[in-house]
């Protein structure tokens, strides 16, 4: 009965050691976490842009801002040469499409870019002359004829100097004449500061001709009459566009470029009679 006993004891105490061991503690692996990444495209972008970029890019700001709520797109359109001064001497902006090299190429070389500068249309020359041409030009060589007045872009200026450009190739040609660069600007009597400057004053009647992008002239067609420049002698205008270092919304600024970039962008620059890149 005492052995028993004496058992039964010892198998009690150990129940009660293993009952009184600690429990392992448990690891508890938390839940993944998800953290939301922000991009904040809303705000407002403002874009130095060409003259000649006018009415493709005032279409294409409005479709920008469509896409992206919140976003507020300004421009500032001007001669290529002038919008260059301005960032030179520290205006704000996002973002700056030029017509031409160049006006970007500095930029890049004083650090005032962020990245790539890619050329995203093209555009090419046409001489302008007002509806009823009342100086009766029926050919380029007419642009030497005495008595008239032709109205170009300054030579500072994109235009202007696309425009020496198709001289140039002109007067290499025997047709035309070694001096028929200097015998047409002999007949230059004013020189604008951007393209739509030249266009305007052709359209009132103040000069019997100018030289203008195809795209200006497309654009005011019921008040001009055209002579197209043959492509041996059409020069090919370039226009890249870049994000400024100036910008407060990298971001947004690389997002219009995208847009300007993108299919959409290059529609609304075709229907304006822009050529796309090739």
């Amino acid at each position: 009965m005492k052995a028993t006993r004496t058992l039964f004891t010892i198998a009690l105490i150990a129940l009660l050691s293993v009952a009184c061991q600690p429990t392992p503690a448990t690891t508890i692996v938390p839940a993944p976490t998800t953290t939301a990444v922000q991009t904040n495209l809303g705000g407002t972008l403002t874009v130095f842009a060409a003259a000649s970029l006018t009415t493709p890019f005032t279409e294409i700001g409005k479709a920008f801002e469509k896409t992206n709520p919140g976003t507020k797109v300004m421009f500032n359109f001007a001669g290529s040469q002038s919008l260059r001064t301005q960032i030179e001497q520290g205006a704000k902006a996002d973002v700056f499409a030029s017509a031409d090299n160049n006006n970007l190429n500095p930029l890049k070389t004083q650090g005032l870019v962020v990245g790539d500068a890619p050329i995203f249309t093209r555009n090419r020359l046409v001489v302008i002359m007002p509806k009823n041409n009342p100086a009766g030009i029926k050919s380029l060589q007419g642009l030497a004829q005495a008595g008239l007045k032709l109205d170009i872009a300054d030579t500072s200026v994109p235009v202007g100097n696309y425009t020496l450009q198709v001289l140039d190739k002109l007067s290499a040609d025997a047709s035309y004449g070694a001096d028929f660069k200097t015998r047409v600007l002999a007949r230059v009597v004013s020189k604008e500061n951007d393209v739509k400057q030249v266009v305007s004053k052709v359209a009132l009647g103040e000069a019997d001709a100018g030289v203008v992008y195809t795209t200006d002239a497309q654009a005011t067609i019921d008040k001009l009459a055209t002579i197209d420049i043959p492509t041996q002698y059409n020069v090919i205008a370039l226009y890249p566009i870049a994000v400024l270092k100036s910008s407060t919304n990298v971001s947004l600024a690389q997002t219009f470029v995208d847009y300007v970039l993108s299919a959409d962008g290059q529609s609304i620059l075709a229907k304006a009679g822009f050529a796309a890149v090739q």
